[in-house]
């Protein structure tokens, strides 16, 4: 894959990693808040969105199932997600970077056998994380909690000049 679509999947990380990062400060009532229209509490839209990204690599990766998967319905703590983020994003970007032929994965759905291109769950993996992120910032926005900036989009150059935190790719809004 070339770099223009590796830059997609470094933003990806940073971007879920940000977020983890507004949502490590905030009180338990803000975590259990939710809104019309999204995916369920913050608690639950951040095991949603890192449970989600690990399915995609592993399906990418063919691996099966891992042995200690976040549960829906769980909340392991923002350091837990953190983590578990950035190790999937991590795998996600190295998939990308040496996949070069658009193979099939089979995938057995409740005993249905499916045949699944990779560049489904590629694509997949962009689309959901952006919706899921999405959501929380909805969210925050309505208990009065500034979410992460994505007004501005900004390219670093190596090195990045105080923002040492961010891959050196289009990064959005970083103030």
């Amino acid at each position: 894959m070339n770099g223009v679509f590796l830059d997609l999947y470094k933003h990806n990380l940073w971007a879920n990693q940000k977020l983890l990062d507004v949502c490590d400060a905030l009180p338990d009532e803000v975590l259990d808040a939710q809104a019309k229209g999204t995916y369920g509490t913050v608690r639950d839209t951040l095991v949603h969105l890192v449970s989600a990204e690990a399915g995609y690599v592993r399906r990418i990766a063919r691996r099966g199932e891992p042995e200690n998967p976040l549960r829906e319905g769980t909340f392991p703590g923002v350091a837990e997600l953190k983590q578990r983020a950035q190790t999937s994003g991590e795998e996600l970007i190295a998939l990308a970077a040496k996949t070069t032929a658009n193979e099939t994965v089979v995938v057995d759905d409740d005993g249905q056998k499916l045949n699944i291109r990779l560049s489904t769950y590629f694509a997949q993996a962009i689309n959901h994380g952006t919706e899921h992120r999405a959501h929380v910032c909805t969210i925050l926005t309505q208990q009065g909690i500034e979410p992460p900036k994505s007004r501005r989009l900004g390219i670093l150059g190596n090195g990045g000049a105080n923002r040492s935190s961010l891959p050196a790719v289009a990064q959005i809004g970083v103030t």
